[in-house]
């Protein structure tokens, strides 16, 4: 469904692209890729000098490479533009990342890690993709009605849809379910009446 017409007329004078990629690399391992980019769609004039329309304001990418349990085991950083002559000596910094895990308190401890001027902003925000990024990248690599361990599915309790008490969880997931045996939610295919 798309978005509501705006209720004035405009124009467009900033544009963000944030591009992530999942890799299965062939050693067993896996590379989660960003990269954030702004443009302006005027001539912008910064401090540092003019950025003309459509020249990349920013334009950061980031790799991680994580093993089968999220554990970071590699990172680097690229910065190809910046307003500001020095932002790209944070760059090496991200390295920091190693030993980290996507999904075990990754985004708490990258804002600890790499808050103001610690890091880049737009790099740490970047950052901040990468849990579901990856997530994503291993879907398909096993059923995602359980873990490889037999444990409970990693993507339940984490978003609206698949709260272990509602109806997505109980057809879907039906052994996860913790909601109520005889919920009031019509099941697929029948009508309230």
């Amino acid at each position: 469904m798309p978005l509501p017409l705006p209720s004035a007329p405009r124009h467009r004078t900033h544009s963000r692209t944030i591009v992530l990629e999942g890799w299965k690399r062939d050693d067993g391992l896996w590379d989660i890729e960003g990269r954030l980019t702004d443009r302006k769609d005027h001539d912008y004039l910064l401090a540092s000098g003019l950025r003309a329309k459509g020249d990349a304001v920013h334009d950061m990418r980031v790799r991680v490479t994580i093993d089968a349990d999220f554990t970071i085991v590699d990172a680097v950083a690229a910065i190809d533009a910046v307003p500001y002559p020095g932002c790209e000596a944070i760059a090496p910094s991200y390295r920091k990342l190693i030993g980290l895990n996507l999904t075990r308190g990754f985004r708490q401890r990258v804002g600890e890690m790499f808050g103001a001027v610690a890091g880049c902003s737009h790099l740490t925000e970047l950052l901040s993709s990468l849990p579901t990024a990856a997530i994503q990248t291993f879907a398909g690599e096993q059923r995602d009605t359980e873990m490889s361990d037999g444990g409970k599915p990693f993507q339940l309790d984490r978003c609206h849809a698949l709260d272990t008490s509602g109806a997505t969880v109980r057809r879907y997931y039906p052994r996860w379910y913790a909601g109520e045996s005889n919920p009031t939610v019509p099941s697929k295919g029948k009508e309230n009446a």
